[in-house]
This record gives structure tokens, C-alpha cells and sequence, in this order.
């Protein structure tokens, strides 16, 4: 192990004294800091969108049919009069749905806290193949470019809504957003899931091989098992969507028939036979469940670094907590069917994927409970990063209660495609995950640039995010139970919900709230990068070895030799030192034991 990382050292250490132009050091930088950076700056771009999206279609369910001002301004032949139209709004829920989960939440948490972590973390010079990771993050660009584009097609960006059902995707005559909005949809998917994979292949690789003298697996970080594992799990699920969607664009393209049977159109018979939309669905959610523990696996491993930094206490079961994230792994992999309970699946088939669901709800506690247990009596830290940490396991303590509800089968049957669907999988992936990544952003950004964020704006963020979040989604869980469908435009042609408008209209007047005050947040970053108070080298003395390089970033991350480790990463208020942290890298005393976790 030494001797691979001392050759990595060396050839660094020779390799790297060119100057750097503006182009090989901001643009196709092969710097796993520089790459994180742009990973985190698309992905914020790409959430401002869709999160102006959601706002445009929940305005059209509060006040449906009514001309407003913003549709005229941003959807101009679409919204004529200022009315939005209908198959445009379920293109705003596609492109959304889509954008937050693979745009945002992918990219703002293993784009993001991977590159920047997993070398600094493990004591690696950079990653495995830098040449590899600057590809991944650019064809994570093209991707989203193309996602982008697809909104200025002449009939509109695919509609079929963010799962891609066939056969709505499957025949570009369907609907307007059927046509080369759904192409392009694929495609760009197709480049994204290329971009998630050497990503992967990348992170994996740097864990296994790169790790500094005394990192056994058993002192890494949480941080890192979280990407590690994080990483395997989308090298063994990703390439399952990427059949799906070629198996889509050539019933599209090429008159196969693997997820069309049957169809008539006006009266016509078309001539596809044989085969299933269903082999789809369990293609898509081969995928579609993993890929919410995709995202939120490196949110877990953010939070639980940060509760114990800001606790100023060791992570209660740490071996509990690795063990928790290999399961999760594992049951994440075997649950998909839930979503497909009301398919016409086989009941017995039913039960299985009832158990396996039920059963990833062990792991989660096991998780809850130990982030609670290292809060309890710890000497708090309340900073933004803290606070989003402590919010994190709330929302997804509340989100993941509602998931025993839709896991089981019996019960899904009343509550499927209705806002309560929507309700929990919001808190529980969307909100939680979010959450997991402003925190990251708030304790890492002193090592990302250098400079501290304003305190005092971070608290106005969490709060208004927090009261807006729970606005928003707790009472979706209520006009869900009572019968609700989502991906309506409106609701107005049924009589029954009349009484649940005014419920909407308040979802929507948080939801409003909640994004204009993602500003706070936007103008903290961008400003902070060049005004902030300049960091210190530690600034949240915590024990992992990013902390032990310079603030100012360097090729290489280290100036001279890689620290090597001795200890566990989280030696916080350890009785036999004189300070409450002690590094990685500070040797262990004569007679010291090492902690046990």
C-alpha cells in the first residue's frame, strides 16, 4: 500500500511544477478541487432552474387557469394569455423531476463532496485519473446542456412525466413532448449515466488503492465508506436505466416492440405486438430506488463527519454505522417493486417486496439513533452547517415514517399517485439530501475557497428553508389521504376536492417563500468567495486530514509528504490529550491505546 502511494507521491511531486494556464486550471482542470467546484456550481444552476419550475406549476394548481404575469414572461407561446397550458405543465413536472434528482442531487453531492473529499480525506495526491474525472464532469455538462435544450424544442421537452413511462415516451405521436423533446431527453440521460460511471469507476478505485500509510479501511472517514459505497451501488444500477433507454429509442426510432403492445390510436391499430411497458418499469426502478440511496448515502456520510465535529464527541457505532451503509447498499438493490404495487404485480410477489422494503427500515434507524446518541450531551456547535446536519435527521425521520406506509403493499394501494407519494419522497430524499448538501457546502467551503460564509445569513437560510420545507410537505401528506392525484394541472373538474384548494394555495405560498429565499444562500456563496473572512487552516478543528493542508489549494493538496495516520477519525474530547480533537496524523502517545469504536 505504501509503496503505490509513494510512487503516486513522486510522480507528482515531479510532474506538477508547470505553470497552469486560465484554460488547464479553470476550465479543463484535472484537479479534483477545481472539479468539485464546477460540479457544485452546475448542479446550483441547475437546481435555480428547477426550482423556478416547481414554483410555476405549483402556482398553476393554487390558482389554476387564472393569467399570470411569469407564464407570459417565461413560457411566452405556451402560456397564450398568460394561462398556462396543459401538456406544458406536466412537461415543467418532467424536466423538474428530472433536474433535482440527476442535476441537482447527484451532482451537488457525490459530484461535489466526492471529488473534493475522497483524495484529501484518504491522503492521496488527487484522483486515481484525473484525465477520467475532468471527462466525467464534462460529460456531465453536455448532459445537462442538452437537458436544457430540450426546453426549446418547437413541441415542447419530454412529458411523460420524470419515470418516462412508455407508452407515452415510446411514441413520439403521443403528445408534443413526445417527439424530439423525448430524445432528447434520452440522450442526454444516456450522456449523464457515462458521466456518473467513470465518476464511479474513479472514486472507487482512488478508495481502494491511494489511501496514505495507517488508513485501514477501519479509519476512513464516514464521509468516505458513504461515497465508496455510494459509488458501487451506481456502477451496479446505472447501466440497468442505460438499457432501458436504449431499449426506448429503438421502439422509438427503429419499430421494435420490447415495451409496446397493443396500441390503438384514433380508432388505428399500430402494429407494434409482443411487447410489455411493465419490463420497462422494473428497468426504470432497477435504478429509479437505488438512485434515491445515491443520493442520499453521501448525505449521510456529511452529516455524520459534521454532528460529530460540531458535537465535540467520537460518532457513537462507528462500526454500526459502516455496517448500516453496506446493508442499505445491499436492500437498496432488492426493493424496487414497491413502486410498482398497483402494476398488476403477482400479490405473493407483492408480499416479497413488502419485506425487503420493511427491512431497510433497520438499517435507517440504526443510523437515526446513532446520529441522536452523538448529539446527546455533546458540547454543540450551533453553526449553519450543524443546524442543516440536525435538520437533516429530522426531515428524514419524518419522511422515512410515511415510507412504512407506501412499503407496504395493502396500504400503498390507497395513497399511490397522490400527493402523499410526493410528500414522502420529498421530505425523505429531496429535502433530507438537500439539506445533507447545504451542510456540506457550509463546512467545506472554507476548504474549497479559502474563505469563511456569513454566519448571521446562513442562520436566515436554515430557518426560512426549514419552517418553508415542512410548510410545504406536511400538508401533502393530509389532501394525499384524501384522495388527491398528483401531475393534475387542476383540479377543478372534480367536485370532491373543492374543499382541499385553499390547502394548495398555502403549499404554495410556502413553496414561494422557500425559493426566493434560496437567494440568501446564493448571494452568501458567490459573495463570500471573494469578501468572506479569510479561513484559518482548521477552522472547525476537526480530526480528518483535510484540515492538515493548506488553505491556499495546491496541486498535489500536501506541500511535502503525505501525512501518514494513526488513529481513528474521530478522537474528539479524548481524556488523555489537552486539547478536545486530536488530527489523524499526530502519533499516538507512549502507552496510548487506540480508541476502540
Amino acid at each position: 500500500m505504501s509503496t503505490h502511494a509513494d510512487t503516486h507521491e513522486h510522480e507528482d511531486n515531479h510532474g506538477h511544477h508547470h505553470k497552469e494556464t486560465f484554460i488547464t486550471k479553470y476550465i479543463f482542470s484535472q484537479d479534483h478541487k477545481m472539479i468539485s467546484k464546477q460540479y457544485l456550481i452546475t448542479g446550483t444552476i441547475m437546481g435555480v432552474i428547477g426550482v423556478l419550475m416547481s414554483v410555476m406549476f405549483r402556482i398553476q394548481i393554487a390558482w389554476p387557469e387564472e393569467p399570470n404575469v411569469l407564464f407570459e414572461a417565461l413560457l411566452g407561446k405556451w402560456a397564450p394569455d398568460g394561462v398556462m397550458d396543459a401538456d406544458v405543465y406536466l412537461a415543467l413536472v418532467t424536466i423538474h423531476g428530472t433536474i433535482m434528482v440527476f442535476f441537482l442531487l447527484t451532482a451537488g453531492l457525490s459530484g461535489t463532496f466526492s471529488n473534493l473529499l475522497i483524495p484529501l480525506q484518504i491522503g492521496a495526491r488527487d484522483m486515481a485519473s484525473g484525465f477520467l474525472n475532468m471527462i466525467s464532469y464534462w460529460l456531465f455538462f453536455l448532459s445537462a446542456i442538452i437537458m436544457l435544450g430540450s426546453l426549446f424544442v418547437e413541441a415542447g421537452p419530454a412529458a411523460a412525466g420524470w419515470t418516462i413511462y412508455p407508452p407515452l415516451s415510446a411514441l413520439p405521436m403521443a403528445q408534443g413532448g413526445s417527439g424530439m423533446g423525448m430524445t432528447l431527453w434520452l440522450i442526454s440521460m444516456a450522456i449523464f449515466i457515462a458521466s456518473s460511471l467513470l465518476g464511479s469507476l474513479n472514486y472507487i478505485v482512488t478508495v481502494i488503492n491511494l489511501r496514505t500509510k495507517g488508513m485501514s479501511m477501519t479509519r476512513l472517514p464516514l464521509t468516505i465508506w458513504a461515497f465508496f459505497v455510494t459509488a458501487i451501488i451506481g456502477v451496479v444500477s446505472f447501466p440497468v436505466l442505460l438499457s432501458a433507454a436504449l431499449l426506448l429509442i429503438m421502439d422509438r426510432s427503429f419499430g421494435t416492440s420490447f415495451f409496446l403492445s397493443d396500441i390503438f390510436i384514433q380508432g388505428e391499430v399500430l402494429h407494434y405486438q409482443g411487447g410489455s411497458p411493465v419490463l420497462f418499469e422494473h428497468l426504470f426502478w432497477f435504478l429509479g430506488h437505488p438512485e434515491v440511496y445515491i443520493v442520499i448515502l453521501p448525505a449521510m456520510g456529511i452529516v455524520s463527519e459534521i454532528l460529530a465535529s460540531n458535537s465535540r464527541k467520537p460518532i457513537f457505532g462507528y462500526r454500526a454505522m459502516i455496517a448500516s451503509i453496506l446493508a442499505i447498499a445491499f436492500l437498496s438493490t432488492i426493493v424496487w417493486g414497491h413502486h410498482m404495487f398497483v402494476s398488476g404485480m403477482n400479490p405473493f410477489l407483492g408480499s416479497v417486496f413488502t419485506f425487503t422494503t420493511l427491512l431497510i427500515a433497520i438499517p435507517s434507524a440504526v443510523k437515526a439513533f446513532n446520529w441522536i446518541t452523538t448529539i446527546w450531551k455533546g458540547n454543540i456547535q450551533m453553526n449553519t452547517a450543524m443546524l442543516f446536519s440536525i435538520g437533516f435527521v429530522s426531515t428524514f425521520i419524518t419522511g422515512g415514517l410515511t415510507g412504512i406506509i407506501l412499503g407496504d403493499s395493502a396500504l400503498d394501494i390507497n395513497v399511490h399517485d397522490t400527493y402523499f407519494v410526493i410528500a414522502h419522497f420529498h421530505l425523505v430524499m429531496g429535502i433530507s439530501a438537500l439539506y445533507g448538501m447545504f451542510a456540506g457546502v457550509y463546512h467545506w467551503y472554507p476548504k474549497m475557497f479559502g474563505r469563511m460564509m456569513n454566519k448571521n445569513l446562513g442562520y436566515i437560510h436554515f430557518w426560512v428553508t426549514a419552517v418553508c420545507a415542512y410548510g410545504v410537505f406536511f400538508p401533502m401528506h393530509f389532501i394525499g389521504m384524501a384522495g388527491l392525484p398528483r401531475r393534475y394541472y387542476t383540479n377543478t373538474a372534480f367536485p370532491l376536492f373543492d374543499d382541499l384548494h385553499d390547502v394548495n394555495v398555502v403549499i404554495t405560498v410556502f413553496a414561494i417563500i422557500g425559493a426566493v429565499f434560496q437567494i440568501v444562500f446564493l448571494y452568501n456563496f458567490f459573495v463570500s468567495m471573494f469578501y468572506g473572512k479569510r479561513a484559518t487552516q482548521n477552522p472547525w478543528k476537526s480530526t480528518t486530514l483535510e484540515w492538515t493542508t493548506p488553505v491556499e489549494h495546491l496541486h498535489g493538496n500536501w506541500p511535502g509528504a503525505i501525512p501518514h495516520v494513526y488513529r481513528w477519525p474521530y478522537d474528539y474530547s479524548n481524556p488523555g490529550h489537552d486539547v478536545d480533537f486530536v488530527p489523524q496524523n499526530v502519533p499516538l502517545k507512549e502507552g496510548e491505546e487506540e480508541l476502540h469504536h
